[in-house]
């Protein structure tokens, strides 16, 4: 058996994620693994916000993914033998020759609160400044709270809850997933339920990229694919697709399965927050890209389309 070349990322999220899934693929296969090291597009960007509007920012960022692009590059170069991705950061179309052979069994895919002084979303005082880059989040905290002053945030998680500690915000959003991985959890202030804050696409879940025809990479990737993930991941992107979205825009969807029926909701939210569209679908497991493009279709029916030329990215251009 060969030994496996994981690409990553630098930071040290995308490296608990890479060195988590060498832990499971010696677990279930026995396999050998070791960590590539990659600078992404996305990291070069760390200093710069990515929640501009969608129009200012180049086809090639928004279709390829800023943080995985040069991942993908070395998996069809041969110097890697897969690479593991957040799947909220991995547009809908994956290039030719590669693959996701395994999507993982999802962590908490909710979003969270950090705050100084231990307050919540209701508590926050009026005016607070809230830190955050993704363009979705911003959306619905305007939503809800049209009082705060949303500030964009950026670097990893470290960097982000130090701005935070250090006065110049007074909360910040971050991905539950990401701060319960680190083992961060203990600074979390609310964990914000979806009724409050729908996630990111995919959020939660890890996705492992190979190679077409590296059947033995294939082959030892599929023992960590999690069909009820998948099946979430796969509905969730489908309304995503349906939109012709990138990764950046102001959706936010979520699906569970229980005993065997999908569950999906989604919304679609002016950069203002003022206006929104929301929508649900449901129906067998095994429909999951198919119950995703038709709540994707309602949420264009019932206005989505017009909310996103709004925030800047116009419907039938493509991504």
């Amino acid at each position: 058996m060969k030994r496996l070349r994981i690409g990553s990322r630098g930071s040290a999220l995308a490296l608990w994620q890479a060195n988590f899934i060498a832990e499971r693929l010696k677990q279930t296969a026995g396999a050998e693994c070791e960590i590539v090291r990659l600078r992404t597009s996305g990291d070069h960007m760390q200093t710069a916000s990515v929640a501009k509007p969608l129009a200012e920012y180049s086809a090639e960022n928004v279709a390829k993914g800023i943080f995985i692009k040069e991942l993908e590059d070395a998996l069809l170069a041969g110097s890697i033998d897969l690479a593991v991705h957040s799947m909220k950061d991995v547009p809908t179309e994956t290039p030719a020759g590669l693959a996701f052979l395994a999507i993982t069994q999802r962590e908490d895919p909710r979003d969270c609160l950090i705050s100084r002084g231990g307050r919540t979303m209701k508590t926050l005082p009026h005016g607070a400044r809230v830190g955050t880059s993704s363009l979705r989040r911003q959306a619905q905290l305007r939503h809800r709270r049209p009082d705060l002053e949303i500030a964009d945030l950026r670097g990893n998680v470290d960097t982000r809850i130090k701005k935070l500690e250090s006065g110049e915000f007074d909360a910040i959003v971050l991905a539950l997933a990401g701060v319960n991985r680190l083992g961060l959890a203990g600074k979390i202030t609310q964990v914000l339920d979806e009724e409050v804050m729908l996630p990111a696409v995919g959020q939660g879940a890890l996705g492992i990229e190979v190679r077409v025809g590296d059947e033995e990479t294939a082959r030892l990737a599929a023992t960590l694919d999690h069909d009820e993930t998948r099946s979430c991941v796969t509905a969730e992107r489908a309304v995503l697709r349906k939109l012709q979205g990138g990764c950046q825009i102001p959706l936010g969807a979520l699906a569970h399965v229980r005993g065997g029926v999908l569950h999906l909701e989604a919304a679609v939210f002016s950069s203002r927050g003022s206006e929104h569209v929301q929508a649900s679908d449901e129906g067998p497991a095994s429909d999951a890209a198919a119950i995703g493009e038709r709540l994707g279709a309602s949420l264009l029916e019932a206005g989505a389309d017009n909310i996103l030329r709004m925030a800047g990215r116009s419907i039938g251009q493509g991504s």
